[in-house]
C-alpha cells in the first residue's frame, strides 16, 4: 500500500523540528498542510524519510520554509531541483480564490459578455468590409465570378431547403389561421382570418422563418466547412498559390445566400398562405376562390416590396456571419463546433434585430 504523507515533530530550542514521511505528493497530502500550519514556529524541515515528492509537495515545504525561516535538510537530488525552482519563482500564489460579492461577479460577467458581443459585431462588420473590397478588386481586375461555385451553393442553400421550408411554412400558416380564428370568432369576424394570414405571411413571418431556417442550415454549414478548411490548412494553401480565399470561398457562399433568400422567402409565404387557406376551407367553410379573391383585395404591393427589400439583406447577413465564424477557427475540431454554434446564434439574433428595425423604418414611411 502506498504510504500517505505524514510528519513527526519534536520541540527544539528555536522551534519545532519536522520530519516528513511517506509520499509528499498531491494525491497523498491529506491534511498535512493544515496540521503543518498549526504547529507554530518551525526550525527544521527534514525530507530524508520521504518516498517521493512532487511540485505541490515542494511548494508546501518552500512556503513553510519562507514563513518560518526554516532550514530544509535531507533533500534528495530530485527534491533539491524542485525546491530550487520554486525558490527562484517570485509569483504570488493564493490558496483560495478571492471571495467577492455575487452582485460584483454578476456585473463582471455581464460586462465580459457585452464586450464579447461588441467585439463580435465589430469583427463581422470588418469582415463585411473586407468582402466588399475583395469584390471591388475582382470587378476592377475583370476576373470572372466563380459561377460554378455559386450554382453549387444554389443547390445546397436553396433547392435542398425547399422541402423543410415548405412544410414549416405550411404548418405555420395553419397555426396562424387556427389561433386567429379562435379569437376573431368571439366577435363574429372569422372572415378577417384571411387578412391575418395573408399580411403576416407576405410581410413578416414567411421571410423571417425562412431566414431563421437558412441560418440554421446554411449558416452553420458555411462555418463548419470553412472551419474545417482552416484546420486542414486549405485556406493557407490557397493564399500560397495566389488564390484569394475571400474570392474563392466567401463570395460564392454570400452570393448564393443573397440571391436565393428572396426566392425562398416568397416560396415560404405562398406555402404559409396555402396552409391558412386549407384551414379556412376546412375549419371556417370559406371556399378557396373566396379566399384567393380576399387575399388580392387586402394584400398591398408594399408588403411584397418590403419582403423583397429585406430578403437580400438577410441573405447577406447570414452568409457573412457564417463565413466570418468559420474563418475564426484556429486550434482544434472543438472550436469548429463552437464557431458553428456562434454562427447560428449570431445570425438569428441579427436577423431578428434587423427585422425589428425594418418594421419601425417602414412604419415611419407609411407602409403599413
Amino acid at each position: 500500500m502506498v504510504a500517505r504523507a505524514d510528519f513527526e515533530h519534536s520541540d527544539g530550542a528555536d522551534g519545532a523540528e519536522v520530519r516528513f514521511t511517506g509520499r509528499l505528493t498531491l494525491a497523498r497530502l491529506g491534511d498535512v498542510p493544515a496540521r503543518l500550519d498549526a504547529l507554530g514556529p518551525i526550525a527544521t524541515l527534514d525530507l530524508s524519510a520521504i518516498d517521493r515528492i512532487d511540485t505541490v509537495g515542494a511548494w508546501i515545504v518552500t512556503r513553510a520554509a519562507k514563513e518560518h525561516g526554516s532550514k530544509v535538510v535531507g533533500a534528495s537530488a530530485e527534491a533539491e531541483r524542485l525546491l530550487d525552482a520554486l525558490a527562484s519563482d517570485k509569483s504570488e500564489y493564493r490558496v483560495h480564490r478571492d471571495r467577492r460579492p455575487a452582485w460584483m461577479r454578476m456585473l463582471e460577467q455581464v460586462g465580459d459578455a457585452s464586450a464579447a458581443v461588441w467585439n463580435e459585431l465589430l469583427g463581422i462588420v470588418g469582415f463585411f468590409g473586407a468582402m466588399i473590397v475583395a469584390l471591388g478588386t475582382q470587378i476592377r481586375a475583370r476576373r470572372r465570378l466563380r459561377w460554378n461555385a455559386i450554382v453549387t451553393r444554389f443547390q445546397t442553400v436553396g433547392v435542398d431547403a425547399l422541402p423543410i421550408i415548405g412544410l414549416m411554412s405550411f404548418l405555420i400558416g395553419i397555426v396562424i389561421a387556427q389561433q386567429g380564428a379562435v379569437q376573431l370568432e368571439q366577435f363574429g369576424l372569422e372572415v378577417f382570418t384571411i387578412n391575418l394570414v395573408g399580411r403576416a405571411s407576405i410581410r413578416e413571418l414567411g421571410l423571417l422563418m425562412t431566414a431563421i431556417m437558412v441560418a440554421g442550415r446554411s449558416g452553420s454549414a458555411f462555418a463548419a466547412q470553412i472551419g474545417t478548411m482552416k484546420l486542414t490548412e486549405e485556406v493557407d494553401a490557397m493564399r500560397t498559390i495566389g488564390v484569394s480565399p475571400m474570392e474563392a470561398i466567401v463570395l460564392p457562399r454570400v452570393a448564393a445566400s443573397t440571391i436565393t433568400m428572396p426566392l425562398l422567402g416568397f416560396y415560404a409565404s405562398l406555402c404559409a398562405i396555402a396552409g391558412g387557406g386549407l384551414f379556412c376551407w376546412v375549419g371556417l367553410d370559406i371556399p378557396p376562390l373566396t379566399y384567393i379573391q380576399r387575399l388580392r383585395e387586402i394584400i398591398p404591393m408594399t408588403d411584397f416590396w418590403i419582403m423583397l427589400i429585406k430578403a437580400p439583406v438577410f441573405g447577406i447577413l447570414i452568409g457573412v456571419t457564417g463565413c466570418y465564424e468559420g474563418m475564426q477557427v484556429r486550434q482544434n475540431a472543438e472550436e469548429v463546433g463552437q464557431r458553428t454554434t456562434s454562427a447560428v446564434v449570431a445570425a438569428i439574433f441579427l436577423v431578428i434585430v434587423l427585422d425589428a428595425m425594418f418594421a419601425v423604418f417602414f412604419s415611419t414611411l407609411g407602409w403599413n
